[in-house]
């Protein structure tokens, strides 16, 4: 196995370009893991890590650029007031040694239904910034999962960025695993309220084949909330959206859970992430 180490940025999309077989490598949580495991032996690894233009982040208007580098630890402790959801979730990746080393593009280059941050990118509306030597590609994030654990990069792309747009309402993020802490999802799902739009934002995870926003759950309920008036949740409403949700799904058995459960569980967390946010946003006007 070869072991490529660019210094920059340029040198590694020339490196990518020559070796589209290489497997790119940052944090390491998924691809050593695999190495390990002895399911997959790339052809090359494309060490990212000394590039370091990758590690920052800026903001640019309504959006947040986040460098492939940046890590779940920094992006918490850095971006948690901004991004809340995307925060959430990253705070249920792994151990704390897992989020000082893994990255929200490495959870995308891995493009499990399980991973953690897919949820509140669906759910946000976020873009995935590739580019390779022949130029910059914007991947809308819901055309970025082509299946499971497959992606939508040409074989010369690489990750440079993840744009997130600034968190306008409240964000919550909810997962269900076999035990409290450093666990794979059995399912999980999140929720963005976006107020100034009238418009609700969804993300599902592992339940489906690729993670996965439930449409016809957002349009519902962004017709059902009283925006103006923050008129408390309608019970009713808040059992139909979680239908929707469940709706939206399409898990399976596998050795976390049984697909029906994943089904029930998707639905009580749309209702209580639903709750959550809904509480937050009628206690803000209020304030």
């Amino acid at each position: 196995m070869d072991f490529l180490r660019p210094l920059t940025w340029d040198e590694a999309l020339a490196l990518k370009a020559g070796r589209p077989d290489a497997t790119p490598i940052q944090g390491g949580t998924d691809v050593m893991v695999e190495i390990n495991l002895d399911k997959g032996r790339p052809a090359a690894l494309l060490d990212l890590n000394p590039v370091t233009e990758l590690t920052a982040w800026s903001q640019e208007g309504p959006v947040l650029r986040i460098g492939a580098g940046v890590t779940y630890a920094r992006l918490i402790d850095e971006l948690g007031s901004l991004l809340p959801g995307l925060a959430q979730a990253s705070r249920t990746v792994g151990s704390p040694q897992i989020r000082n080393r893994g990255t929200v593009a490495g959870n995308l280059g891995a493009a499990s239904p399980a991973g953690d941050s897919h949820p509140p990118l669906l759910a946000t509306g976020a873009i995935v910034e590739a580019e390779s030597v022949r130029g910059t590609r914007m991947i809308p994030i819901t055309e970025f999962y082509a299946g499971v654990k497959r992606h939508t990069l040409e074989p010369d792309e690489l990750i440079r960025a993840v744009r997130v747009p600034v968190a306008t309402g409240p964000q919550y993020f909810s997962k269900i695993g076999t035990r409290n802490a450093m666990v794979i999802a059995v399912c999980s799902f999140a929720i963005a309220l976006h107020p100034e739009e009238r418009r609700v934002g969804t993300g599902i995870g592992s339940a489906a084949p690729t993670p996965r926003r439930a449409p016809v759950a957002e349009d519902f309920l962004a017709s059902e909330l009283d925006w103006e008036g923050h008129r408390p949740l309608d019970p009713e409403t808040a059992l139909r959206f979680g239908e929707m949700v469940a709706a939206a799904a399409s898990p399976i058995d596998d050795v976390r859970g049984r697909a029906d459960y994943r089904v029930h569980s998707l639905a009580v967390m749309a209702r209580r992430t639903l709750g959550w946010a809904w509480n937050e946003y009628t206690g803000r006007r209020q304030a």
